[in-house]
């Protein structure tokens, strides 16, 4: 089995990329090696599908973090094998050809645009933030919040029309894409009337315009688990943007946002904290109260304790998102030296100093 190459030579990009140089790198290969531009290449074709496998993979921010941490191996650990048919190429980049070719250079056999009418459409993902309080991050917490998007018309059941009856469309012959002569290519636009697919409702839905999905607030209780950490994105299925024709809907990411607090600081599961303690106590290892996550807890000081050492507190920090289990809490010693003394006081000191 021959080695993948790696997507990023494959367009030509630096690792840094943004994502407008990743399409237009993607566009010149795609012209460079499409088929139909091609057909005395008996390679052109694989060229093509290995273009458009590394630009499905770095056009999307999440399978482009995983190709980055974990190469090839992390993305077929999740399911992704790429490109096997044409067909599966212009069907996920039906819209990226209309824009590169004005609708699909050549059709490839009839495979561009047109030949997706009437196939489900999976509906877009809708992305919502969530701020919550650190106490609310420790004990995991259950949020209401509001979403808009597309959802299923009511009025037609997202069908678009009442009735379904469609009539085809006269400019394209019911096919959906127009054929143009230039030069010596034959190209094949989406047809501007029926925007490709070949026929028009009968009698389109009045409430969505024929489009079967309306703009709709909704608002979801969202169950945020114990330990979440900053900037952690929660998923719901099934809660994006309705899909088109019987397509399934989209998914809901929550980006949590977790706010900072006043005497705790986070590191991972484990938890920091300063604690002011009197010269005194530090020196003669008394028992101090010490804020924690569960309330006040009473520490005994070791005699002689110095600024900046620590003392660590074992399953007192937060619970791990995944696990459960509970990080630590460690203080901070801060002794402090008072300012104004009596003159007893500045006696005993110098007498203590002395000794």
């Amino acid at each position: 089995m021959t080695a993948k190459r790696d997507y990023y030579e494959i367009l030509g990009l630096a690792r840094d990329a943004d994502q407008p140089q990743v399409k237009k790198a993607y566009r010149q290969k795609a012209l460079q090696f499409h088929p139909d531009r091609n057909r005395e290449d008996p390679h052109a074709e694989e060229k093509f599908k290995e273009a458009s496998e590394a630009y499905e993979v770095l056009s999307d921010p999440q399978k482009r973090q995983i190709y980055d941490q974990f190469g090839h191996a992390g993305l077929e650990g999740r399911g992704f094998h790429g490109f096997d048919r044409m067909e599966d190429i212009f069907s996920s980049f039906g819209d990226i050809f209309e824009e590169f070719f004005g609708g699909g250079l050549g059709g490839f056999g009839g495979l561009g645009r047109g030949s997706r009418r009437g196939r489900a459409r999976h509906g877009g993902d809708v992305g919502v933030p969530l701020t919550i309080t650190f106490e609310e991050m420790v004990q995991g917490v259950k949020k209401e919040v509001p979403v808009h998007k597309e959802g299923a018309c009511e009025a037609c059941n997202g069908a678009g029309s009442k009735t379904g009856k469609r009539k085809s469309c006269a400019t394209c012959g019911g096919s959906g894409q127009v054929a143009h002569s230039q030069g010596f290519f034959m190209i094949q636009t989406t047809c501007p009337r029926c925007r490709g697919e070949g026929e028009f409702l009968a009698d389109p839905c009045e409430e969505c315009r024929g489009q079967g999905r309306v703009r709709k607030k909704k608002n979801l209780t969202v169950k945020v688990p114990p330990g979440v950490e900053d900037g952690m994105r929660l998923i719901i299925r099934g809660e994006g943007h309705a899909g088109l024709q019987g397509g399934g809907a989209g998914d809901l990411y929550v980006e949590v946002h977790v706010q900072s607090h006043s005497f705790f600081e986070r590191h991972g599961d484990d938890i920091y904290c300063a604690l002011p303690v009197a010269m005194t106590d530090a020196a003669l290892g008394h028992s101090v109260k010490v804020p924690t996550l569960n309330g006040d807890h009473t520490v005994s000081l070791p005699e002689g304790i110095d600024t900046g050492e620590e003392i660590r507190l074992k399953k007192m920090g937060i619970p791990n998102v995944h696990n459960g289990r509970r990080g630590d809490q460690i203080i901070r010693v801060m002794v402090k030296t008072p300012k104004k003394l009596s003159r007893e006081q500045k006696k005993l000191l110098d007498e203590f100093s002395n000794s």
